[in-house]
Order: C-alpha cells, then sequence, then structure tokens
C-alpha cells in the first residue's frame, strides 16, 4: 500500500489493515483449533468467539469505508506467528493435553489483539473520529470478554487435569 509510512494516517492505515489481517488469521486459528478441541465446552466457546470474529471483521471493513480508503490487509505476522505455534505445539502434544495447548494459544492471541485494539482507539480519538472509537470498542470488548473467558476455562481445564490421562501421567 504504502512503500515508506510519512504521516500519522499512512501510518493508522497500515494499522488498520494489519488489524484486518490479524483478525482473518485469528478466525483460521479458531477454527482450527475448534476442530482439535476435546471437551464440549471449549468447542462451544471458541464457535462463539469464531462469530465474534466475523463480526469484528465486519468492523474493521466499515472502518475503511468510514476513512474513505479502499480495504487493504496489511501483514500481521505476530498472529500468522501464534497460529504456527499453536498447530506446531499441538503436533508435539498428546490429544489429552490439546485442550492446554488451545487454551494457551487462544489466550495468547486475546492478549495481542487487546493491544492492538488499545493502539487503534488511541490513534482514533486523537484524530477525534468517534466513529472508528465507537468501532474499536466493541471488538475491544469483545477481545477482553473472550480473554475472561479463556482464561478461565483455562484455569478449569488445567485443575482437571489432561482428558484420559495415560498411565503414569500426573498431569
Amino acid at each position: 500500500m504504502f512503500e515508506k509510512l510519512t504521516t500519522s494516517r499512512e501510518l493508522f492505515i497500515f494499522k488498520l489493515g494489519s488489524a484486518l489481517s490479524m483478525e482473518r488469521d485469528s478466525l483460521q486459528m479458531l477454527e482450527d483449533l475448534t476442530s482439535r478441541a476435546q471437551r464440549v465446552e471449549l468447542k462451544a466457546l471458541l464457535e462463539e468467539h469464531t462469530e465474534e470474529t466475523r463480526q469484528q471483521l465486519a468492523n474493521l471493513e466499515r472502518a475503511f469505508v468510514i476513512l474513505g480508503e479502499d480495504v487493504d490487509d496489511s501483514p500481521s505476522p505476530t498472529t500468522a506467528g501464534l497460529a504456527k505455534e499453536a498447530k506446531t505445539t499441538l503436533r508435539k502434544t498428546i490429544p489429552q493435553l490439546a485442550d492446554q495447548v488451545i487454551l494457551a494459544g487462544a489466550l495468547e492471541t486475546e492478549h495481542y489483539e487487546i493491544a492492538v485494539y488499545e493502539t487503534l482507539i488511541a490513534a482514533a480519538q486523537a484524530a477525534g473520529n468517534v466513529e472508528l472509537v465507537s468501532i474499536f470498542e466493541q471488538n475491544l470488548g469483545q477481545e477482553k470478554a473472550a480473554a475472561e473467558k479463556l482464561r478461565a476455562a483455562s484455569r478449569a481445564v488445567a485443575a482437571e487435569g489432561p482428558l484420559h490421562a495415560p498411565d503414569g501421567d500426573n498431569g
């Protein structure tokens, strides 16, 4: 999109595009992790956040329209890396521990997304664009709620231990 970012607006548009890529990566990651989840309640939690992520994508695309910019998906190497890490760890882990890996990957991603939205909100506030602030705050609220649900699920799963632990595995 831009060869070199030279204005705050260009930087903001680039970060907005990166956020769009971030949510697309997250959507793919959520779909992948849902298929690997062992617990029914974890699948339901991931499916719920998958739907929220679709809405967040629509919100980000709407932000481009509000700005009068073409939708651009700048790279988001962080979320691509988090998704790769989760997949790699799942391949190295016995199925009974999959939910613990899934929860860790999902929670790590949520924390990154929270930081991205906080940055976008600060920039939109500085520009005086209350409509964008509202959009980003909606997405941020969903991310924070998802992080809290994932944190609670992570604690519960860790306390339960693995599903059907192999003999000699004490957690």
